[in-house]
């Protein structure tokens, strides 16, 4: 099965080409795109990649795309490319949260609290249990920097913000500090969402802010 992984969620993304088969992923590309220039640069680059490997648009067999928490307009550019392409092929889509990529990503096992900057002195906070099973979530939600030190007591913190690393440190906190995930981690995420029916359609596509929705609203109309 080809999959097509999609992330448009900061200040940089990429795409990535991926035969998947039973339970393993085989990344063919991974092509980075330029913060900025997101919604000139996907559908040309997608269909570059396709053309490079002899593919062509009509042998993808699903998505994966990083829904959120991110840029609010990175994320609509990713998420509305998806919903038109898993539209127009009635492919199936697998929503991918960065956090719980960034808690797959590192070492730790148990629990684990992935983090973000989300700016104005908040984080991005997944809380995991990862375990030889996967991944299984508890919650998703917006913290203040100092909320962190105490909702994230006996978790492992893992992050790829050195300047959350170093907070976390300095609260005494358990931290691994990774490389944020790129779209091929996506796509392994994506597959075996796929594989256990977690997918959603176009219509129901949605970008996963984490933001309170006062927020949402505001930057939704600015």
């Amino acid at each position: 099965m080809l999959l097509l992984a999609v992330d448009t969620s900061g200040k940089h993304g990429s795409i990535a080409l991926a035969q998947c088969e039973s339970h393993t992923c085989s990344v063919i590309e991974v092509v980075p795109l330029e913060g900025g220039a997101f919604s000139a640069q996907l559908v040309p680059q997608v269909a570059a990649l396709l053309a490079r490997h002899g593919f062509s648009k009509h042998d993808i067999a699903g998505f994966a795309v990083v829904a959120g928490p991110g840029s609010f307009t990175g994320l609509r550019i990713g998420l509305a490319a998806v919903k038109a392409f898993a539209e127009a092929l009635a492919k199936p889509i697998a929503a991918v949260s960065l956090l719980e990529a960034i808690a797959v990503s590192g070492r730790a096992r148990g629990g684990v609290m992935a983090v973000l900057d989300a700016g104005r002195g908040e984080v991005f906070a997944g809380e995991y249990v990862v375990n030889d099973s996967g991944v299984h979530l508890s919650r998703e939600r917006l913290l203040t920097r100092a909320e962190l030190s105490t909702y994230a007591a006996g978790s492992a913190v893992v992050t790829a913000d050195r300047g959350l690393a170093e907070a976390a440190r300095s609260a005494a906190l358990t931290v691994e500090e990774i490389e944020l995930p790129r779209s091929d981690a996506i796509a392994r995420l994506g597959w075996q969402k796929i594989l256990t029916k977690e997918t959603v359609s176009p219509a129901d596509l949605d970008a996963n802010y984490i933001r309170r929705s006062s927020e949402i609203f505001s930057k939704s109309n600015s």
